[in-house]
């Protein structure tokens, strides 16, 4: 058993839509495909994977560190004890040889967007779906049942209040009870019409969380909690930058509401001082750390294991992303739930053809590996890269 080939390409995922720090009209991804030399149900086992929105795609560091430590390891090295499947802890370790610590800011993206891949293969040829098998390796129960919030409002080009009134009403048609906006690419006195507007329309059939992606100072962000603690939201998300934890725990003992943050963050390291420092408060806040910008589902468990001693419960982790990775370490983990993109950076948000939401929740397909292979748009193009 071993693996063939590693293959990537960086494809374009523009938009014209912005959020308060960053617009989409150049934004990559890096698809990966790992190939190995099993077969099931007739077919070569490939595992697939992508990395998160909002990062561009890592061709350069895969192609040129990464493939190559996993391509030139001596096959025996990457399976696991019992001789029967690859380990992922093992190939991440061949990967991260002659690696400095710190410094994340690409390498854990790099790094996340083969990890999915490598456990996509993984439970493929387990022929088991992800989150059943995570379930079992790690001792939890799987929950096929998981939680999604609708993640849209973004500032676009002539979207008017109206646009996005239809926008949010459009998400609570399709089920979602939980949707989300963007914040702070306008003034306070513009974001607070448009929070109107959208709290007008989900009425009571909804909650409404608001995220500011990094942008505020800390003068701005006390504005603009002292502003929204007058309204009834699922969240404040990360109102400063991801690394500025005097911030966060400035807000914290001001805005009395939950807060979310920490999809900017990429190791178990940078988790660790956020729960230290950033004054986050276990029994209302929001953990968002996004596996596959952050060195993958490997060093996600030691995330976890992070949370579990500072007396945080995996159901306070809702990740950022809204890909099918994070569904399965939701369904397989016991984690809060997962971020959705109904209508953005297709094919690679949303879930299987088959799923739907129902009362703000999904239920994960029995389809081996992550899943891919049941969202039709998606495996098409994966297939193009490698099959």
């Amino acid at each position: 058993m071993q693996i063939l080939d590693i293959v990537e390409v960086t494809k374009p995922i523009s938009s014209p839509i912005r959020n308060a720090y960053i617009d989409f009209s150049k934004m990559t991804a890096s698809l990966v495909a790992v190939v190995t030399d099993v077969v099931r149900d007739g077919r070569r086992v490939v595992g697939y994977g992508f990395n998160s929105n909002g990062r561009y795609g890592q061709g350069g560091l895969i192609r040129e560190r990464f493939r190559d430590r996993v391509l030139t390891a001596k096959p025996d090295s990457l399976m696991n004890d019992a001789g029967d499947n690859l380990d992922p802890h093992r190939i991440w370790a061949g990967m991260m040889q002659n690696e400095k610590p710190g410094g994340h800011g690409e390498r854990s993206v790099a790094v996340g967007t083969l990890d999915m891949a490598i456990w996509d293969a993984v439970a493929k040829i387990a022929e088991k779906p992800l989150f059943r098998l995570l379930a079992e390796q790690y001792g939890s129960t799987a929950d096929p049942r998981v939680f999604v919030y609708a993640a849209g409002g973004y500032y676009y080009p002539g979207k008017d209040l109206t646009a996005l009134r239809n926008e949010m009403r459009g998400y609570l048609d399709r089920g979602y009870n939980v949707v989300k906006m963007k914040i702070g690419g306008a003034s306070i006195e513009d974001d607070k019409r448009r929070i109107d507007a959208v709290l007008d329309e989900i009425g009571d059939q909804a909650q409404l969380a608001v995220d500011a992606n990094g942008r505020f100072d800390l003068e701005t962000a006390i504005a603009y909690a002292k502003m929204l603690r007058d309204y009834p939201l699922f969240w404040y998300e990360e109102a400063g930058d991801p690394l500025d934890y005097q911030l966060q725990a400035a807000l914290a003992e001001l805005y009395p509401g939950a807060m979310a943050t920490g999809e900017n963050l990429f190791s178990h390291q940078d988790a660790r001082n956020l729960l230290r420092h950033g004054g986050m408060r276990p029994d209302r806040d929001w953990l968002q750390f996004d596996c596959a910008l952050s060195y993958g589902l490997v060093e996600y468990l030691r995330t976890l294991e992070v949370l579990k001693t500072h007396g945080w419960s995996p159901k306070r982790c809702i990740p950022h992303g809204g890909h099918q990775m994070s569904l399965n370490i939701a369904a397989g983990l016991g984690l809060g739930g997962n971020e959705s993109y109904p209508d953005l950076f297709q094919p690679y948000g949303g879930f299987p053809d088959s799923v739907k939401v129902e009362d703000g929740h999904i239920t994960m397909p029995e389809l081996p590996g992550i899943g891919f292979e049941g969202k039709s748009d998606l495996i098409s193009v994966m297939r193009d890269l490698a099959v």
